[in-house]
């Protein structure tokens, strides 16, 4: 990778479907743009990484999100989920209630990915 590090934050949870496609397809092209994408899922977002929710999502003529979830994660993407917002939104939540592709990681992490970031985008 070029080294450049690009941060999506998804605070959007699955009440709001037009906006979970996007930072899933912004990473992607990161990738292929030779930049190191993550995405962090915090606040209402974390229901997006929920088993079985993302299968419920379609829109327009994407798969569904689940398929461009699998995508992203088989690029080499990682997606962390705020452990935090657990406890906030999702009290009865743990950790394999999340698909097995996301990594749980405390509120301190944000901070240091947006610090390290060359770039952040929130979603």
């Amino acid at each position: 990778m070029s080294g450049k590090k690009i941060l999506y934050v998804q605070t959007s949870g699955t009440d709001m479907p037009q906006r979970l496609y996007s930072p899933f397809i912004l990473a992607q092209t990161a990738v292929s743009m030779d930049m190191e994408p993550t995405l962090y899922f915090l606040g209402e977002g974390i229901s997006v990484v929920v088993k079985g929710n993302a299968e419920k999502i379609k829109m327009g003529n994407f798969p569904s999100l689940k398929e461009v979830m699998d995508n992203t994660a088989e690029m080499g993407v990682k997606m962390l989920v705020c452990q935090q917002s657990m406890q906030v939104f999702g009290q009865d939540l743990k950790e394999n209630d999340f698909v097995e592709y996301a990594k749980i990681v405390g509120a301190a992490t944000l901070n240091d990915l947006v610090v390290d970031a060359d770039g952040t985008m929130w979603f």
